[in-house]
């Protein structure tokens, strides 16, 4: 059965500028301008306010409708990412050998060497906008990944976890990696 019309508001932040034309959204904040487009959902998109954009999807099914929430979860991240930052941190692990990681040009590669006593460097380079960086003063062997884009950096701290994937040995006994330990934002509150 369909509905026949489901909308949802956001409410745009001070200090952040907003402009959508045919479902590109362009989003402008203190630390840097986010765009995305959501040409592959069937919605409308329009701002009713100043301060205020509006998501509708008419007629849709179940399935359909779970996309005006999800589109407006997209555009509220990229709110927080140009205000705030998103910051991850990681931890490599490891039981015997100890794992070297090199950040190089600039933060934008990470190489890993010595994983499990292999003479094989893994190479890592950051997606666009992500920078790598050993965190000072903190615990050992601990690095951190910062963007504006959610995705981005949440993609780059997976590749750089799924490199030190351990191949052929028990996953239960062999727990050493590069693993995510906290997901926190740039600017603290």
């Amino acid at each position: 059965m369909k509905t026949i019309q489901v909308s949802q508001t956001v409410k745009i932040p001070d200090g952040v500028e907003v402009k959508v034309n045919a479902r590109k959204v362009t989003v402008k904040g203190p630390r840097g301008t986010l765009r995305r487009h959501f040409r592959h959902v069937d919605i409308e998109m329009t701002m009713i306010a100043k301060n205020v954009l509006q998501v509708k999807k008419w007629f849709g099914t179940r399935k359909e409708l779970a996309g005006v929430r999800t589109v407006c979860s997209h555009i509220e991240n990229m709110f927080k990412g140009v205000t705030k930052g998103y910051l991850y941190k990681m931890r490599s692990v490891y039981a015997h050998f100890p794992i070297n990681v090199v950040i190089s040009e600039g933060g934008t590669v990470v190489e890993i060497r010595n994983f499990l006593g292999e003479k094989f460097t893994r190479k890592v380079n950051m997606l666009h906008g992500v920078k790598c960086s050993a965190t000072t003063g903190g615990l050992k062997d601990e690095y951190t990944l910062e963007g504006n884009d959610i995705e981005l950096v949440s993609r780059s701290a997976a590749l750089i976890q799924q490199s030190t994937s351990v191949k052929r040995k028990d996953i239960r006994k062999f727990l050493d990696g590069v693993y995510v330990s906290e997901k926190t934002t740039v600017v603290k509150d």
